[in-house]
C-alpha cells in the first residue's frame, strides 16, 4: 500500500514538472513570437516571388525554423529571373504545440507537393535546402532527375552523437521533458539577424527523433541523387564540424558535384555575414547547371574550391 501510494506521489509530480515546464516554454515562445490572425507567426508566412519564364526555385528551410531565414536569398534569386517558392513546412511558424505535433512525413509530404506544382509552371526547376531543408532538398532530388540542379546549403545530414542517444530514447526523455532548449545560440553571429530570426528556441525528444529520421533517409537518398549538386558550408557551423560536412559531402556521386567553404559565419548562413557571396556561388551554380543543362563540370570530391567569405 505504501509502496503504491509513492509512486502514485511520483506520478503526480511528474505531471505537475511537465505541465510547469510546458506552459514555461509556451510563455518564453509567445513573448518572443506573435501569432497572425490565420495563426501563422508574424513574418514567417511562406515566400511567393512569381516569375514569367520556365525557370523556378524551390527553397526549403530548416528544422524549427521558418521561410524568414531564406528571404534575402528569394528576392535575390527573383532578380536574377527565378520564380521562387519557399513554403512553410507544417508544425513551424505555428504555436509551439503544433511544432510538437507534426512528423517527418508531413515536412517531406508538404515539400513534395511543393515540388510537383512548381514543375506544373516552369521547365526548369531546382531545389535548395537548408540546414534540415538539406535533407528534404536531397530526398526530393533522388526521386526526381528532371531537376535541373540542387543547391544544400549547411545541409543536416548527420546529427552528433548526444542527439541521436536522444532521438533513440525519445518516448523515456518525453515522459520527463516535454519542450527542450534548441541550443542554436550561435548558429547566427550577426546579433541583428539574431534578433530578427523566428526559430522557436524549442524542440521536444520525439520531434528529435523525427529530424533523426529526416537525415537517415537524405543519408541513403544521397548517392541516389544524379543532378548538378552544390554543397556551401561554414567552417565554423556550430551545429556540422567541418569533418562531419566532408563526411556527408562524401555520400553524393552525381558526376557534376562542389564543395564550397565559407568563413566567419556559423549554421544559417543564408541570413548571416557574407550572405551575399553565399548567393553569389548559387546563383553561379544555377547559371551554369539550370539555365544550361548541356554544359558539363566534373569536380572531384574534396578537391579545394575557391573560399566564400
Amino acid at each position: 500500500m505504501i509502496g503504491l501510494l509513492a509512486l502514485v506521489i511520483a506520478a503526480s509530480a511528474v505531471v505537475v514538472m511537465r505541465t510547469r515546464a510546458a506552459q514555461r516554454a509556451r510563455n518564453v515562445v509567445a513573448k518572443r513570437l506573435t501569432l497572425q490572425p490565420d495563426g501563422i507567426v508574424a513574418g514567417a508566412s511562406p515566400i511567393d516571388l512569381p516569375m514569367s519564364g520556365s525557370c523556378g526555385a524551390l527553397l526549403l528551410h530548416g528544422f524549427g525554423d521558418t521561410p524568414q531565414t531564406l528571404g534575402y536569398l528569394a528576392a535575390y534569386l527573383h532578380t536574377q529571373g527565378w520564380a521562387v517558392r519557399a513554403p512553410l513546412l507544417p508544425g513551424h511558424g505555428r504555436t509551439l504545440d503544433q511544432f510538437a505535433a507534426s512528423r517527418a512525413r508531413d515536412w517531406i509530404e508538404a515539400a513534395r507537393a511543393e515540388l510537383e506544382s512548381l514543375r506544373s509552371r516552369h521547365e526548369a526547376v531546382v531545389i535548395i535546402g537548408l540546414s534540415m531543408g538539406g535533407s528534404l532538398a536531397t530526398i526530393l532530388a533522388a526521386e526526381s532527375p528532371d531537376v535541373r540542379a540542387l543547391v544544400l546549403l549547411a545541409p543536416y545530414l548527420s546529427m552528433p552523437t548526444r542527439l541521436r542517444r536522444a532521438a533513440s530514447l525519445h518516448r523515456l526523455l518525453g515522459v520527463f521533458f516535454p519542450f527542450l532548449p534548441g541550443g542554436g545560440e550561435r548558429s547566427i553571429r550577426d546579433p541583428a539577424e539574431v534578433a530578427r530570426n523566428l526559430a522557436y528556441g524549442f524542440t521536444t525528444p520525439r520531434l528529435v527523433f523525427e529530424l533523426a529520421r529526416v537525415v537517415r533517409l537524405g543519408r541513403t537518398a544521397a548517392p541516389r541523387v544524379t543532378v548538378p549538386t552544390l554543397v556551401v558550408q561554414s567552417r565554423q557551423d556550430n551545429r556540422i564540424p567541418p569533418e562531419a560536412a566532408e563526411r556527408s559531402f562524401a555520400l553524393f556521386t552525381a558526376r557534376e558535384r562542389q564543395l564550397v567553404w565559407t568563413e566567419g559565419n556559423g549554421h544559417v548562413i543564408t541570413v548571416d555575414y557574407g550572405r551575399q557571396a553565399v548567393f553569389a556561388a548559387v546563383a553561379d551554380w544555377l547559371d551554369k547547371h539550370a539555365r544550361d543543362p548541356r554544359r558539363l563540370l566534373h569536380v572531384e570530391r574534396f578537391t579545394e574550391q575557391p573560399r566564400v567569405s
